[in-house]
């Protein structure tokens, strides 16, 4: 097979994880109009729960990233994908308005079908590449957990402290 021929040739991706990504992002339409959001937008809906649990799912889909052969630079973007998601997602209203169309899962799953070189072709450095970007990931996700129970302590103590 030629350069050119590899380059045009269709990666296959199981139908579980593009499943996954539609449960996420796509599952619901909005009447009407050809807009779409999925249970992401609306289990983020619940503050910093609804958030930290729809990262782990998005933590699989990057994990194919690298079963499918994905470079490194795009893995690293998949994270930034799913740390934006994440961050801007903590936000009360404008982190929940963000979730209906950042659709950071369908993101994912569009670069693993861009970059792709087939399945099985990850290597021990993509892994620990990847591991590096999840455990940076969960380290926001733990950090913003703690700043949101310091400043709920916080509330607490000066509405008691003064009442």
């Amino acid at each position: 097979m030629n350069e050119l021929e590899r380059q045009h040739k269709q990666i296959e991706i199981e139908k579980g994880l593009d499943d996954l990504s539609y449960y996420l992002d796509g599952l619901f339409k909005v009447p009407g109009t050809g807009w779409r959001f999925g249970l992401d937008s609306v289990i983020g809906l619940v503050p910093n729960v609804g958030d930290t649990l729809t990262m782990f799912p998005s933590f699989y889909i990057l994990l194919a990233g690298v079963r499918y052969g994905v470079p490194k630079i795009t893995l690293l973007r998949m994270a930034f994908n799913i740390g934006l998601d994440y961050v801007v997602g903590m936000i009360p209203f404008i982190g929940d308005a963000f979730d209906f169309v950042w659709r950071a899962n369908k993101q994912n799953m569009d670069l693993i079908r861009a970059r792709a070189s087939g399945h099985g072709k990850g290597t021990t450095s993509d892994y620990i590449f990847v591991f590096g970007l999840m455990a940076g990931l969960v380290a926001i996700l733990v950090t913003s957990i703690l700043v949101s129970v310091y400043a709920l302590w916080a509330i607490l103590y000066v509405v008691w402290r003064y009442a």
